[in-house]
């Protein structure tokens, strides 16, 4: 009856998330203040034994002589064997004694022979011994264990708990809470052990299990409840690298023990509701009633009462829902029952909950053995709502056993592509995916093959060794051969998705034959096509020609989000807002997609959301949440297998870096995504590539490298065809020809850019046009007036990184206009945005053209900390003291990267240059601070 898990943790492993209730324990039991008694209570598995130990190791280490003990079953009908254990390590000590105390306890321990003594006697022995071996200094006694100790100890232990306050000896024992205990010690102060709290169970459970699937992970952390010993024994119980968990988790063999144990001594009625509570899940008693009754078993909810005294279960005020009072119980439930007690107990449940198809249907399934056309249709009608709620790992397991049930032939083959196509679609299971998809081949008719059993292969080839091209070839040619002559049904749900994923490999190819296919499919779905798809034809494809037409489509498909659960709306949405730069407008839906991404939900919908977020963040400033979302998005691409997505986070790396100076991480990153690109054939990952490389140019005053990486996106002189990155490298083109001696080709991208409407696109891109134009014209009024037609945009200011670089234009030009005076106000607003999102060689920049106008940034004497805000001046004193920026941001829980654009920040506030000279700054406005203000002068 083990009371902790310390047996399941190795020797030096550090106890989680107990610091606190160790603190409570040595306070409430005076080590070294005079002594006290405490038992220390908790549910099995919850970590006694293991606290114990911490609480002993503890003690040692402050001095404090430790006497331990543990009751043992097979000894508990063994006298005085507990009272052994404890004393056994002081028994020289016995000569101090007198005679009739000594003799007592040798007769008593069984070193001596002669009449048994009175216990009375026995437990004054063992009191004085114990005073005499603590000799006025710290003493601790721990007992686990402690229904397990034998009467006779119980009782002598009890005596010497009452009474050990003043004589500086402590005493703790550990009992496992709801247990009857020995009237000798009910009456010592309790500390009731909590489970751990949600943050140390995650520590506990990542620090042995680090290769735990997220929904894995999340799923038991919930099943364990904060129970240390089952967070520790839960994951070997299950099937190696398993990622789709059963609907209850199997019990190892020490869990069965805690817990099966004490569900094998009740009752059969007792265990039979309990068997149909636990595999009904919601602990509805009227649910619960009616299935007994369908059973006919003569069963009532009068026999619960032995399941509520033993503390298994609790009835909720008002008496309608069950619970357990802990998930391994329910667990230990259905594990101990026959499988033909469970068959029956879910189809006695199936026949009640008619009025729920999707529950019904699942309990059918798991009471069906053989193949059943009619369970296995119930079961994928059931599938296709629990898609429609955004559960797409529950519909995948409910399509895997509908196609179990269905008997060979079609079905079979369609329901186990459905489950393929969306273990690569949404939850993440690649790998499943492929074995599902090889086993709805064999089950298909000869020559036959699903719309979705293509997608799927489709998405896998993505994102192994496959390329763009043949994925496009293997779809296109199955949405072809699926509609024959027909025309194409807009609510085919099989073909929808299809070309959801056909327009993803499009846009990925960015090549303007292979969106022709695209066209003329979704132009001919009937009755007509769905909005979303229209959207993503124009703004997906070719948004500098056809995306402005979208908006009006757009506003509907983001109005429907309101209140919208299901994650695959919510990003397909948003890939259609992308190129409209709307993504602001998804930014709330798809944060709920990430939170319930972190937690376990579909994968490649979490991994989608969090793109849209990081693309959102870099065009709006947020640089310090999209390198930290970044790093999320490529560990869970790496996670999931999603590695045709992970080039979008080293895009986000790479041009957020080479904006910030980091040059060479920059460049490195992008050749990266150059190389996979080019392998893959996905063009698209590359043109973002050289975007991020070219603003890293850009930045650098290289104008000419930046000019040919924005050449190698979009020619000078036109916007290319089906290249959507074109849109967005348009201005950067622009600038480092204008800067390059390119001019002419610079004004002839101007031209493109107007002739193909681009300012209807999006403010940022009215925003940038203009100030193209400004760039490339000789006449400084011209120029200036169109600066500030660019600046005066509606909602300009929103794309923070774009805006001051137009503000540095602007301020450039004024200045060499000799408006010099004005151009500082541009200059230093530029300046005070690069210096917030830690852009430094464009900071560096502006610096230099404000001191072309005489302007000189403060002497570090003159600076103050007052103009740093809390957590800028923390980090500066953490910094100061010697801390590394990674020291820093785990004491502050930030990243690193926010620490190094925050002292970026200070160094420049507090008019320094390096880490070095922050403690003088530091010192320095300290002492202007305190120094006495003059006295006023007189008149």
């Amino acid at each position: 009856m083990g009371g902790g898990v310390s047996g399941a943790l190795g020797a030096g492993d550090p106890l989680v998330g107990r610091d606190g209730d160790l603190r409570v324990i040595r306070e409430r039991l005076r080590l070294g203040a005079g002594g006290g008694a405490l038992l220390l209570a908790g549910e099995a598995g919850v970590g006694k034994s293991a606290v114990l130990d911490a609480l002993a190791g503890s003690a040692r280490a402050d001095g404090v002589q430790v006497l331990r003990a543990a009751g043992v079953e097979f000894e508990a009908d063994c006298g005085y064997s507990c009272l052994n254990q404890v004393l056994f390590p002081v028994l020289g000590a016995l000569e101090h004694l007198d005679a009739a105390l000594r003799k007592a306890l040798r007769v008593a321990l069984g070193f001596d022979s002669g009449t048994p003594p009175e216990q009375l006697l026995v437990s004054n022995a063992a009191l004085r011994l114990l005073q005499t071996v603590a000799g006025g200094e710290p003493l601790l006694i721990v007992v686990d264990d402690l229904p397990w100790v034998d009467r006779a100890s119980t009782a002598v232990l009890g005596f010497v708990a009452r009474r050990v306050s003043g004589l500086d000896v402590s005493f703790v024992a550990a009992a496992r809470s709801g247990e009857s205990r020995p009237h000798e010690v009910s009456g010592l102060p309790t500390y009731d052990l909590p489970p751990l709290d949600d943050e140390s169970a995650a520590r506990l459970l990542g620090s042995r299990f680090p290769g735990l699937a997220r929904g894995a992970r999340r799923r038991l952390l919930t099943e364990a409840g904060g129970n240390p010993l089952a967070l520790l024994e839960l994951p070997a119980a299950l099937r190696p690298a398993s990622a789709d968990l059963p609907a209850v988790l199997p019990l190892s063999r020490r869990l069965e023990t805690l817990f099966g144990s004490r569900v094998a001594d009740l009752p059969a009625p007792s265990r039979h509701l309990l068997l149909l509570s636990a595999l009904e899940g919601t602990g509805d008693l009227g649910v619960l009633q009616a299935a007994a009754r369908r059973a006919a078993t003569g069963y009532d909810l009068d026999h619960l009462a032995p399941v509520e005294r033993d503390r298994l279960v609790h009835i909720e005020e008002g008496g309608q829902r069950l619970r357990f009072r802990h998930p391994l119980i329910r667990s230990a439930v259905v594990g101990q029952a026959l499988s033909g007690e469970r068959r029956a107990a879910h189809a006695a449940l199936a026949h009640v909950l008619t009025d729920q198809p999707e529950r019904r249907a699942w309990h059918l399934g798991e009471a069906t053995l053989e193949p059943d056309e009619e369970v296995a249709a119930l079961l994928e009608h059931a599938a296709g709502l629990t898609l429609r709620r955004g559960d797409a790992a529950g519909a995948m397991r409910t399509l895997i056993r509908s196609a179990s049930l269905s008997p060979e032939g079609p079905n079979r083959s369609r329901r186990l592509a459905e489950a393929a196509y969306l273990g690569a679609e949404s939850t993440g299971a690649l790998s499943s995916a492929r074995r599902l998809l090889d086993d709805a081949r064999q089950a298909a008719p000869a020559g036959e093959d699903s719309l979705h059993s293509a997608t799927a292969s489709a998405l896998l080839l993505l994102n192994g060794d496959g390329d763009v091209a043949t994925a496009h070839r293997l779809l296109s040619s199955a949405i072809e051969s699926a509609a024959g002559a027909h025309r194409y049904r807009a609510g085919d749900k099989a073909l929808v998705d299809a070309l959801h994923v056909l327009a993803v490999i499009c846009f990925f190819g960015a090549r303007h034959d292979l969106w022709q296919f695209y066209y003329r499919v979704v132009e001919r779905l009937a009755p007509e096509p769905p909005a979303i798809l229209a959207v993503l034809g124009r703004t997906f494809s070719d948004p500098a020609r056809t995306g402005a037409a979208a908006h009006g489509q757009l506003d509907v498909l983001t109005a429907s989000l309101a209140g919208e659960a299901d994650p695959v709306w919510i990003t397909r949405v948003g890939t259609g807002a992308l190129y409209l730069d709307r993504l602001g407008e998804v930014r709330e839906p798809a944060w709920q997609v990430v939170h319930t991404g972190r937690e376990g939900g579909p994968a490649r919908r979490y991994i989608s959301a969090l793109i849209h977020l990081c693309l959102d963040d870099y065009l709006t400033g947020r640089w310090d949440e999209a390198l930290d979302l970044a790093d999320e998005g490529l560990q869970a691409c790496e996670e999931h297998g999603y590695s045709a997505f992970a080039w979008y986070f080293q895009y986000i790396r790479s041009i957020v870096l080479g904006a910030r100076g980091h040059t060479d991480e920059s460049l490195a990153t992008a050749e990266r995504i150059i190389d996979w690109a080019t392998r893959h054939g996905a063009h698209c990952a590359a043109h973002y590539a050289y975007h991020a490389a070219a603003v890293a140019a850009l930045g650098c005053g290289d104008f000419a490298l930046a000019y040919e990486h924005t050449n190698a996106v979009s020619p000078a002189g036109t916007l290319a065809s089906h290249v959507p990155h074109a849109l967005w490298v348009a201005a950067d083109l622009v600038e480092a020809g204008a800067r390059s001696n390119r001019r002419k080709e610079a004004a002839e991208h101007v031209r493109a850019m107007r002739d193909a409407g681009i300012t209807a696109v999006s403010s940022r891109h009215a925003m940038l046009v203009e100030a193209a134009a400004a760039l490339c014209t000789d006449d400084d009024q011209e120029a200036l007036r169109l600066f500030a037609l660019a600046l005066d945009t509606p909602g300009g200011d929103r794309w923070r990184f774009d805006h001051a670089r137009v503000q540095l234009a602007y301020g450039e030009r004024m200045r060499r206009a000799r408006a010099t005076t004005a151009s500082r106000t541009q200059l230093r607003s530029a300046l005070a945005s690069f210096e917030d999102l830690g852009a430094r060689p464009w900071a560096d920049r502006a610096t230099n053209e404000l001191r072309a106008t005489g302007w000189s940034r403060p002497r570090p004497e003159s600076s103050d900390t007052r103009g740093l805000t809390a957590q800028k001046l923390q980090i500066a004193h953490l910094a100061a003291s010697g801390l590394t920026n990674k020291q820093i941001a785990e004491r502050l829980f930030l990243s690193h990267r926010t620490v190094g654009a925050h002292l970026y920040q200070i160094y420049e506030k507090l008019g320094i240059t390096s880490r070095g000279k922050l403690r003088d700054a530091l010192n320095s406005t300290v002492e202007q601070a305190s120094r006495p203000a003059p006295p006023p002068q007189s008149e």
